[in-house]
Order: structure tokens, then C-alpha cells, then sequence
């Protein structure tokens, strides 16, 4: 899949801070995080229980956060670097997603600890792949519920 602008075009955005921040990235990795911002906000569309997403810069970084229906986990994007020739997708250290994302996807992405998938800006990205991944962290909260009441419904059904 190409890294181009959708035939529908970019996002507005609804944050000025935001607006700011990708005004202030670096010409060579800008249309990268772009691309990227853009298909958070399609698969989060596409993702059912994921509802409406706010844009806000958390540590500085532009930040995708499931306000409304509290389905995920915070994604960050930024460069990696001053002269922007990486840049990452970032999910909550604390989690288990980018451990989770290691063992799916063992040679599709460079991990950075358990908190970023990190790109070179002439690397190819595997969307389909990021795509799952991004979709596993907007519904990371949703679906630890869901874990929770198929284990408790089943401890119920064994007692019965």
C-alpha cells in the first residue's frame, strides 16, 4: 500500500497545538507522520466501539486518545531524530501491546523496548500489519474488559 495522500485527502485538524506540531516537523519525514496520523484516524473509523478520536500533544508528541468510548490506549507519533530520517509510533510501555506486536509480527517492524515501532523514512511500512496493531491498542481497554467477563462467566459456569 502507498504512503501517498488519501484520494479523499488528509484530515482537518481540530487541534491547533497539533496543527502546529506537524507544521514544525522535518520536510523529509512530514508526509511519513501524515500517513501515519491519517491511518490511525481510518482505522479507528473502521474499528467498531472505538468511536471519535481526540487529538492532543501529550510529552509534546501529537497523541491519538479514545476520549469518548475509553476503548484504548494512548498512541503517540513523532521523528526519531533532528534531521527526521526515523520516526515511531508509540503505544503505553506499561501495556502489553508492542510485546504482543513482537510476537505477531516478529519481522515486520524494528521495536524500540516495549513502547515504539520506529521506521526509517526510506523504509517500506508494512500497513496491513500496523493497521492490526493500531487496532489492538484503540481497543486494548475494551478488550481486557471482555477478557474479564468471558473469565468470569466462565468460573460461574463451572460452579454451576
Amino acid at each position: 500500500m502507498s504512503l501517498s495522500k488519501p484520494a479523499g485527502g488528509f484530515r482537518e485538524f481540530q487541534n491547533a497545538d497539533v496543527a502546529a506540531a506537524f507544521m514544525a516537523f522535518p520536510r523529509k519525514v512530514a508526509p511519513r507522520l501524515m500517513f501515519l496520523r491519517q491511518l490511525i484516524h481510518d482505522t479507528a473509523a473502521e474499528t467498531e466501539g472505538v468511536g471519535e478520536l481526540e487529538e492532543a500533544l501529550r510529552w509534546g508528541e501529537p497523541s491519538f486518545l479514545t476520549t469518548q468510548s475509553k476503548s484504548g490506549s494512548l498512541i503517540r507519533i513523532n521523528t526519531k531524530d533532528a534531521a527526521g530520517d526515523r520516526y515511531a509510533v508509540f503505544f503505553h510501555c506499561q501495556t502489553k501491546l508492542v510485546p504482543t506486536f513482537r510476537k505477531l509480527y516478529p519481522r515486520a517492524f524494528t521495536f524500540e523496548g516495549d513502547r515504539a515501532l520506529v521506521f526509517g523514512v526510506d523504509d517500506p511500512v508494512p500497513v496491513e500489519a500496523l493497521r492490526d496493531c493500531i487496532r489492538m491498542a484503540l481497543t486494548y481497554h475494551q478488550a481486557k474488559k471482555d477478557a474479564g467477563k468471558v473469565r468470569r462467566e466462565a468460573a460461574r459456569a463451572r460452579r454451576a
